[in-house]
């Protein structure tokens, strides 16, 4: 279909697939020198199975209506994917039973020593075909809430470019955005609620399999989170209720005054007041890349190359249309050597802001793209979002590039911030959403719709409004596309935005050796500890009560200089 990514295997032949894997199975690994070698041919291999599975995604996302696309997709879940499952397993179990490999550098190989020994304990084929399953019911929650769009005034529109009058002025326009978008996920929630209660069903039992109590426990393993617990998470949102969201209502306070309403309901949250109007910092998409491409070139040469690079081999996917899944992603292509961005740009700030995020992941993949071994390309999530939040951080002293008007500058600035804030707790309520659905896997769609809103009162209270609308409250979770298709990916944001702030409170004294320690960090991928890696940039691998309440106490001294 696209040309944007290279298929160096015929995936249609999965034989000759199947072939790659055992020439690398049948091969004699005698010396460490032989064993580099077989580790990068292997990599190699990896690198040819995920250029040509994530273009194939990348396909069915930007046309979730086309059948070939979803073909070719569903094709790769149900022949590619399980052969790749199956024979890695047994690449990890020759690779884990040669004596060679306790006579490699024990200093560079411990993380992936460490990697193999985790998958290989985690293993079972029997769930693969459960696996097969899993992907076709989050292929179904694509294809249903790609699908949706509103009648604006006679014309059909899509969710994404109906959120800009979230943002009106006007609060009946608001009100009206939010309630066509809320009825739009409510004509949908049966058979979203059917596919989660599928999905939750099946994930048990792939944690049964595992000699797991709990998929959450599984996830955790799947995810190598070596450096925190489930019982840290459950303390980060106790921290995050505690030392952010007072603050998240202060915010919410002054923002009901400046609107100047009585009663602060949730079509107010992103609102203006009537002096002003909707941040608009670009126009088109051409403008948005533009605008990108020039603060880069201030900010580093190398990062502007890239996007520009990007934009010319037809990598940049930015703006909203029928039938294109919703929401925004990077996704690396490692034969090319380069990333693809997908997004729903619809002319708001947060979609500047967006491409400004995604960006931070191609910087992070171009800076690990010369690591040998693939797995320490693969980095974790909570390295891969301090790449991405940093970024939007790092350039907000060049957002003028995009705000002309002084006072829209300053309105940016703090809207950035003040949206940090307003998204700690949120994040937490997901995260921890999560943990129930999967510690308590027999539990209802009533039931699961009522832990959502009791974890938002718990964790986020706020001073919004839902009296008449609280059903809006308890199904917000139908639109986080991450439950229903990377679960337990989420708490990643709020631990590596809590990183972000370091960095940007390094930035502000030092930015030179700021954006050295960004990209020594980021280079070094997932050949280095979580902690390691945050050291590397100059900042704690800490989501402490005390951390916490230091950089809320930074935020707010921003928030107090741009008042001022």
């Amino acid at each position: 279909m696209s040309t944007f990514y290279q298929e160096k295997l015929n995936f249609q032949d999965p034989t000759s697939v199947e072939q790659s894997y055992k020439n690398l199975l049948n091969e004699d690994i005698e010396t460490v020198k032989e064993m580099e070698a077989w580790l990068k041919q292997h990599s190699q291999i990896q690198n040819y199975i995920e250029e040509g599975l994530t273009g194939h995604y990348i396909d069915f996302q930007c046309q979730s209506d086309s059948e070939t696309a979803k073909k070719a997709f569903e094709y790769d879940q149900q022949v590619i994917e399980p052969l790749v499952k199956k024979y890695e397993a047994l690449l990890d179990e020759k690779f884990l039973s040669s004596p060679i490999k306790n006579q490699l550098d024990p200093l560079y190989y411990r993380e992936f020593l460490k990697s193999k020994m985790n998958a290989k304990e985690l293993f079972r084929e029997s769930n693969i075909a459960l696996e097969i399953e899993e992907d076709r019911l989050t292929t179904h929650y694509f294809e249903h809430t790609g699908s949706l769009t509103v009648d604006w005034n006679g014309e059909e529109k899509t969710l994404s470019e109906i959120s800009t009058y979230l943002e009106d002025s006007n609060r009946k326009i608001r009100k009206k955005a939010m309630t066509l978008t809320v009825e739009a996920f409510i004509s949908k929630e049966t058979e979203l609620q059917n596919i989660m209660s599928d999905l939750i069903e099946l994930r048990h039992r792939k944690a049964e399999n595992a000699d797991l109590p709990n998929y959450r426990d599984y996830m955790f393993k799947k995810y190598e989170r070596f450096d925190y617990t489930p019982e840290d998470c459950t303390n980060l949102a106790v921290a995050i209720q505690k030392h952010v969201t007072p603050l998240n209502k202060r915010l919410q306070r002054e923002h009901q005054k400046e609107l100047g309403v009585d009663v602060y309901r949730p079509w107010d949250r992103k609102g203006v007041s009537n002096e002003q109007k909707p941040l608009q910092p670009f126009h088109n998409r051409n403008e948005l890349v533009e605008k990108t491409t020039q603060i880069f070139s201030n900010l580093e040469p190398r990062f502007a190359e890239l996007i520009t690079t990007m934009d010319k081999h037809g990598m940049l996917d930015l703006t909203t249309r029928k039938g294109k899944s919703p929401g925004g992603f990077c996704a690396p292509l490692p034969v090319s050597e380069l990333s693809f961005i997908f997004m729903n740009a619809s002319k708001t700030h947060d979609d500047m802001t967006t491409l400004l995020h995604e960006m931070g992941h191609c910087i992070h993949n171009d800076l690990t793209k010369d690591l040998p071994l693939s797995k320490y390309r693969d980095t974790p999530m909570e390295s891969a979002e301090l790449a991405s939040m940093t970024m939007e951080l790092l350039t907000m002293d060049q957002w003028h590039l995009f705000y002309d008007d002084q006072e829209d500058l300053r309105r940016a600035k703090k809207d950035h911030l003040t949206g940090i804030v307003g998204f700690l707790p949120f994040g937490m309520v997901v995260d921890q959403f999560q943990h129930w659905l999967y510690e308590n896997p027999n539990h209802t769609p009533a039931e699961r719709k009522m832990k959502f809103k009791e974890l938002q009162f718990q964790i986020d209270s706020s001073i919004v409004d839902w009296t008449g609308y609280e059903e809006w409250s308890e199904i917000t979770w139908l639109r986080i596309l991450h439950i229903f298709e990377v679960p337990f990916y989420f708490v990643e944001y709020v631990i590596a935005q809590l990183g972000a702030l370091q960095m940007y409170k390094q930035y502000r004294t030092n930015p030179e050796k700021t954006l050295e320690n960004y990209k020594q960090a980021l280079s070094l991928g997932a050949s280095k500890s979580l902690s390691e890696v945050y050291k590397a940039a100059g900042i704690r691998f800490d989501f402490s009560e005390e951390m916490i309440k230091n950089l809320m106490e930074f935020v707010e001294e921003e928030l107090e200089a741009l008042n001022d």
